[in-house]
């Protein structure tokens, strides 16, 4: 595996890591990274935020089945709108018809309230119902983040993410606080290192940090029957190509299938990959999990996905033996 990572091309130092159902794990650096480094996550935020959210379904805080409405009291979509019946799980399976994305969702300011309402005004009236189009989108996550934080009681994302670090004892040097505090990207602004990732990983594949219930509800497969409207895996993502490949979605999550058109088992292979090339991934059918961390340029998400590729029949066979 080391001689074929340090051959495997990449512009910019990386670090991997796989880690094997009976608990070995194996660990690479080039040059100057380490696991240990902070990175800026990109999209491997959405896994992270899909399983918080969760838990407080678990908890009895939130239903996936409850709408902005219901949890945030300045929500301007009147019943009239197509988009009035979007749910939470809507949102984090990015269906929610939420596909015209602000800027504020890239800025430190307005606060998360401001900018949620700012959405949802720039995607009303567009007659896109709930649930008929898959659009990769910062919006979704965004809505949803505000509708946790208010059902704990708060505004603050960060309150969120911290109760979630004393309860189970993950991220402890993660901020989530991309591009800032107040107005925190949900789909994509934590600050994490490969080694904590990693920890997570574990901890969500051993079924330490969501129900039986919750865990189904993950990993099911939200858009077999949606129009994939923008997908980067198929077309790219700031200005980087794309793999031209059908990958459908869950709960934060991709369910991987190396083929033009989905013909693969739903929760077979699952992941989270950002737009920097950083990587997580859960294969589950072979019992492990890894994860590259790096951070190129935007739009070199498929950058991640190869430096795995490139290894990934030597960590089956050892995965296997």
């Amino acid at each position: 595996m080391s001689a074929t990572l340090s051959q495997t091309d990449s512009e910019v130092d990386f670090s991997f890591s796989v880690q094997r159902r009976d608990g070995r794990r194996y660990d690479y650096n080039r040059g100057s990274s380490t696991l240990q480094k902070i990175y800026q996550s990109a999209s491997t935020s959405k896994l992270v935020a899909a399983v918080m959210i969760l838990r407080l379904v678990d908890q009895g805080y939130l239903n996936l089945a409850d709408r902005p409405q219901d949890r945030i009291q300045t929500w301007p979509i009147l019943s009239t709108d197509a988009l009035y019946g979007m749910t939470l799980a809507h949102l984090l399976s990015l269906t929610s018809g939420l596909n015209d994305e602000p800027s504020c969702v890239s800025a430190g300011t307005p606060d998360l309230e401001t900018c949620v309402v700012n959405i949802a005004n720039n995607n009303a009236g567009r007659n896109i119902p709930p649930g008929q189009q898959f659009f990769y989108a910062n919006t979704h996550h965004q809505v949803a983040g505000l509708m946790a934080a208010r059902a704990r009681g708060t505004s603050s994302w960060q309150d969120v993410f911290a109760e979630f670090k004393t309860q189970t004892g993950l991220f402890a040097r993660s901020t989530f606080d991309q591009p800032s505090g107040s107005n925190p990207q949900i789909a994509g602004g934590m600050l994490a290192t490969g080694e904590e990732y990693m920890e997570f990983l574990k901890a969500l594949k051993d079924g330490l940090l969501l129900t039986a219930d919750s865990m189904t509800q993950l990993l099911a497969d939200r858009t077999a029957s949606v129009d994939m409207v923008f997908s980067p895996i198929v077309e790219g993502i700031g200005g980087g190509p794309g793999l031209g490949e059908d990958w459908h979605y869950g709960f934060g999550l991709w369910h991987e299938c190396r083929s033009a058109t989905f013909s693969c088992v739903p929760g077979t292979r699952v992941s989270s990959p950002g737009n920097f090339g950083s990587y997580p991934f859960w294969d589950r059918s072979k019992g492990y999990t890894g994860v590259v961390v790096r951070q190129g340029v935007s739009g070199t998400l498929a950058r991640g996905i190869a430096i795995e590729r490139a290894v990934q029949p030597i960590v089956e066979q050892w995965a296997d033996c």
